[in-house]
């Protein structure tokens, strides 16, 4: 479903044109999406479909021959997606997210990723789980990481560490960008949503990493970034805002995929058990359900889009977002989460147990909404602790990541 809202102005033929090429794959990443999840990674059918479409290029920047598009674009998208496949569309987003985090590093470091090879793909995980010592031109980096989403499909990885002095003390925390060729991979990812997004350990035995190839965190929360390209406005987007709101995106596909599930199945015909209904669509019940889930998911496609573009504005008028506004999207961010999980709580109510058949998707549409909205970062209670704190002008916060 589509709704109108007033938005910044984009390259409405771009947009257009990306969202018609991921509407194309839905047919094929929903047939792929029992075998990606048997797997436990994203099927190489899928993989290839998504590169020959350009569908892993939504933030690299043009120069080094992405499609750099806004957050509105990259949500409509990423969530058509997920119409498909969870764990594609999750896999998808994170790689693409990563490739929006390249651009904020320093121009050398950017074509150390996308001057060899323009299709390089890369994953990442923020939180510093490593130890580093101090070396001449960079840092020695130790470590093990997890939840390394599509790092099954990546040839890079950029990974949270301490930055430290050359006496071991800690004076901040760094984005490290490494090659997969350098870590090693443990096989971890044992869960019963998002199964297919391979979300592995990776590990890091005294890697050398170059100063050029780590990002502050620390800056990037306030916008301070290191690309010399402060022209492309892209990268002059909010760095927590980016990274929370880009996860919704898969998570209102698979709210907008089960609806769509539902009404094929209900046009079928089928009957309610053990009432007089012939037919669950002449039920009131039945109607008054279909109407409310379909609010929830209209619901959480306004606040995603919302947030989108008020990220989107902030970076064209060059001013960086103000901390309330940086929160509220976190509260968007969890808030939408939510209703997307109520919106397939009342389908699976509608379809009954036989929603729970190994056979149906359904199943593992939930699934795999109930695992990924409840990352860390989407956590709808500490969002809304953080906005209100913000909102009350509270000095002390609950995190770091606003």
């Amino acid at each position: 479903m589509t709704i109108e809202m007033e938005r910044p102005a984009i390259s409405q033929v771009a947009g257009d044109e990306l969202a018609k090429r991921a509407e194309n794959l839905i047919s094929l990443l929903r047939g792929n999406a029992a075998a990606t999840e048997d797997a436990r990674r994203v099927s190489e059918e899928n993989i290839r479909a998504l590169q020959e479409e350009d569908l892993f290029k939504l933030a690299v920047p043009r120069r080094l021959g992405g499609l750099e598009v806004d957050f509105r674009t990259f949500l409509e998208t990423t969530s058509r997606l997920g119409r498909g496949c969870g764990s594609t569309a999750w896999a998808t987003t994170l790689i693409n997210v990563c490739g929006w985090l390249v651009g904020l590093y320093p121009d050398q470091a950017q074509r150390d990723v996308f001057g060899a090879d323009p299709d390089a793909r890369i994953c990442g995980v923020v939180a510093p789980t490593s130890t580093t010592r101090a070396v001449e031109g960079g840092l020695m980096v130790t470590g093990r990481w997890g939840f390394a989403s599509g790092c099954l499909h990546s040839q890079w990885a950029m990974l949270g560490v301490p930055v430290v002095d050359a006496d071991g003390v800690q004076i901040d925390q760094g984005l490290a960008l490494i090659p997969m060729s350098d870590l090693g991979l443990e096989d971890t990812w044992h869960v019963a949503g998002m199964r297919g997004t391979g979300s592995n350990t990776l590990v890091a035995q005294d890697v050398f990493v170059p100063a050029h190839r780590i990002l502050s965190v620390t800056k990037a929360i306030e916008g301070t970034y290191a690309s010399e390209h402060s022209e492309e406005e892209l990268y002059r987007s909010a760095f927590v805002p980016v990274l929370s709101l880009v996860l919704v995106g898969p998570q209102l596909g698979l709210a907008q995929g089960a609806l769509e599930l539902v009404k094929a199945s209900l046009a079928k015909g089928k009957g309610i058990s053990y009432t007089f209904y012939e037919r669950s669509i002449d039920a009131g019940s039945t109607q008054v359900a279909m109407a409310e889930a379909a609010s929830l998911v209209d619901t959480a496609y306004l606040h995603i889009m919302r947030a989108a573009d008020d990220i989107d504005r902030a970076a064209a008028a060059e001013g960086y977002m103000d901390r309330l506004t940086r929160a509220r999207v976190r509260m968007d961010v969890g808030y939408a989460a939510r209703r997307c999980r109520e919106a397939v709580d009342l389908l699976l109510s509608v379809q009954g147990a036989g929603s729970f058949a190994e056979a149906n998707p359904l199943q593992r549409m939930w699934r795999d909404l109930e695992t990924g909205s409840r990352h860390a970062v989407v956590n709808p209670l500490i969002a809304a602790e953080a906005y209100g704190r913000e909102m009350l002008g509270l000095q002390e916060q609950v995190t770091p990541l606003i």
